[in-house]
């Protein structure tokens, strides 16, 4: 149908103020949390036990038909992908008889072409993440018999991948023969996600095979996309690897770009590479003053900020998660709590949902079982301890019980406003939802996994998998300045706290700055303040560019760049949460006394979506069709 063009100077409802209202949480207490638990437990097996009587050894199962599909390479990647959450529920015997068998049966001498991104997130990640545990008697899964297979196999897949990194700019091809190397006409156009999100994986397989080749290109790869920034510091969506144009200048936090800006906060934790924290700082700030439209995000012209797209998309839902690794607690709580209200309205997170008409994206009314909002709901507990979260968590269950599940494991919805079913589950559902919501409610219940009790502190790959900050991979220096982005000197103002998340990462002793991570909004109603957030004050001297030599190359076309001249960038910051703090006198923003005092639970009872307010120079297409 032909979409009606209207100029978007919408209404602006900042939710929190218009909900003041005392609401308890209903509470989870600790009993029903752990059943909750045994019941997410149930939930894996039913599905993984379905895939491995009716789909294994291949790829992926079909739920509705009891089939199997081969979607990847024809490599059993459903059990690969599910092996770390085996062993974290500590399933030793399967574990096991997985292991062995991957070991002896799968081989990637294969004439297949394969997404890089994809085989890395899932396939390499998988391996190494099992590896890791299978090896280690220090996990409580170690395996006797265990002699580096999947390490040999891990080794062999990337090498496999490398030719894919040869290119002018350093940026990957999208896919490559794991026999032949990249076809001749394999596409030049990639994502930055698929390009940026590669760093984990093989910078752990360079630790541990002791060559640097694994982590140069994909730290290489980073450093392409990076150096092709605009000159405020958004990158696109595509890029032509040969040339280093940017075929799709839309800027967001969502499809096509999010684990990029994951991968460079979570490669500094594990790694402890500053530079990876110099562009992190960088993109991160320039995200929350162009794209964040409080509480949500939009997407905009990468050179000139311009909106073009006022879309929330289900990839979008890993953000507060990040922002709690980040510190930055207060905007995760008001977008988590915007995201949710999604959630509640439709019992699941369309792929697209427009801001403008506030009603689901024509073309985007799926959800194939994703976990972003879970994995994000997960950190915010963690960080907070508010059972609002919890009661989230129960309301995700539920609508998975009730309009997933089917009759050999768990179905996309090919329609959240019908709740239709669709004969196919991915992979990520055992790598990644399951496991988020396993990991939440066994965390109230009082944990007892190798996460929250073992010997390790993990970082979670894009994919879920676990990655242990041993010496031999996290080879990071200890008392880091930098976590939450304070100086250290100087005579900014701060309040802390200390918190389990910080503890997790880059040694110990760390604590959040800002306000207090178990409230969430100041009573009798949230005031937005320009000085709320945790990356505020970030650290004086050089740029990235200044100190790594890697400055922007300026492909800015004409128009965009006469446009991007007469943004008024002072006027765009005072709408973010996040800015350089000039000022010495600058205070962290208040915080509240009780949780309890929460509007978040009424507004989740009424499931009533906050408005956005976009301010636009231009009129947007809502009907525009995607590029992803």
């Amino acid at each position: 149908m032909g979409a009606r063009k209207k100029p978007l100077l919408l209404i602006l409802l900042i939710f929190s103020d218009f909900f003041v209202s005392e609401i308890l949480a209903e509470g989870v207490t600790k009993e029903e949390a752990k059943q909750l638990r045994d019941e997410v437990r149930e939930m894996f097996y039913h599905a993984f036990d379905g895939y491995m009587k009716h789909a294994f050894p291949r790829d992926e199962l079909k739920p509705l038909s009891c089939g199997g599909e081969d979607t990847l390479g024809g490599y059993a990647l459903t059990l690969i992908d599910s092996l770390d959450t085996l062993a974290l529920l500590g399933d030793r015997e399967q574990f096991t008889t997985s292991v062995e068998w991957i070991g002896k049966n799968i081989r990637f001498d294969i004439n297949k072409t394969v997404s890089i991104f994809e085989t890395t997130i899932r396939i390499l990640g998988g391996l190494l993440s099992a590896h890791l545990i299978a090896s280690d008697y220090n996990t409580g899964m170690r395996i006797p018999s265990y002699d580096d297979e999947l390490l040999h196999l891990a080794e062999d897949l990337a090498r496999r991948m490398l030719p894919a990194f040869d290119t002018p700019t350093g940026i990957p091809f999208g896919s490559v023969n794991l026999m032949h190397g990249v076809d001749e006409n394999e596409s030049k156009i990639t994502s930055t996600a698929g390009g940026g999100t590669l760093t984990l994986e093989f910078g752990v397989l360079s630790r541990l095979t002791n060559d640097p080749i694994f982590e140069q290109v994909t730290k290489n790869a980073v450093r392409g996309l990076w150096a092709r920034r605009s000159r405020i510091n958004l990158v696109g969506a595509h890029i032509d690897v040969f040339s280093g144009e940017w075929t799709q200048k839309d800027a967001g936090i969502g499809t096509s770009i999010d684990s990029f800006y994951e991968y460079l906060l979570k490669a500094y934790l594990l790694f402890g590479d500053e530079e990876y924290l110099f562009i992190f700082q960088e993109a991160y700030r320039a995200a929350m003053v162009y794209l964040y439209n409080d509480p949500w995000y939009v997407e905009v012209n990468m050179n000139s900020a311009a909106l073009v797209w006022p879309l929330f998309n289900s990839l979008q839902a890993f953000w507060p998660g990040l922002q709690v690794l980040a510190g930055d607690i207060e905007p995760a709580i008001r977008t988590h709590a915007a995201f949710f209200s999604v959630w509640k309205r439709y019992g699941f997170t369309p792929e697209g949902f427009n801001l403008a008409t506030f009603n689901v994206q024509q073309g985007q009314k799926s959800y194939p079982l994703r976990p972003e909002l879970i994995e994000s709901t997960y950190w915010l507990y963690k960080a907070t301890r508010n059972p609002s979260y919890l009661d989230a968590g129960r309301d995700m269950l539920a609508s998975l019980q009730y309009a997933a599940r089917c009759t050999c494991g768990y179905c996309h919805i090919s329609d959240v406003e019908f709740h239709q079913q669709e004969d196919h589950m991915e992979s990520f559902f055992l790598a990644e939802t399951v496991k988020y919501l396993w990991l939440l409610f066994d965390l109230a219940a009082g944990p007892d996994n190798l996460v929250e009790n073992g010997p390790y502190k993990y970082i979670f790959s894009t994919e879920g998998h676990l990655i242990p900050t041993t010496p031999q991979i996290s080879l990071a220096s200890e008392n880091c300045s930098y976590l939450g982005a304070y100086c250290r000197s100087g005579k900014l103002v701060q309040e802390t706290y200390s918190s389990d998340i910080v503890n997790d990462f880059r040694g110990t002793n760390y604590s959040f700055s800002g306000t207090a991570a178990t409230n969430f909004f100041s009573s009798p109603a949230f005031h937005k303040s320009p000085s709320s957030g945790l990356i505020k004050g970030f650290c004086p001297g050089l740029t990235h560019g200044q100190r790594y030599g890697i400055s922007y190359i300026d492909s800015v076309d004409n128009n965009d760049a006469e446009s991007a001249r007469t943004t008024n960038v002072d006027d765009e910051a005072q709408n973010s949460p996040v800015f350089v703090n000039h000022s010495s006198d600058s205070q962290p923003s208040d915080s509240v006394e009780n949780p309890d005092n929460s509007n978040y639970h009424e507004l989740m009872e009424n499931q009533r979506v906050p408005q956005l307010k976009i301010e636009t120079r231009e009129t947007v297409d809502e009907e525009r069709p995607r590029d992803n």
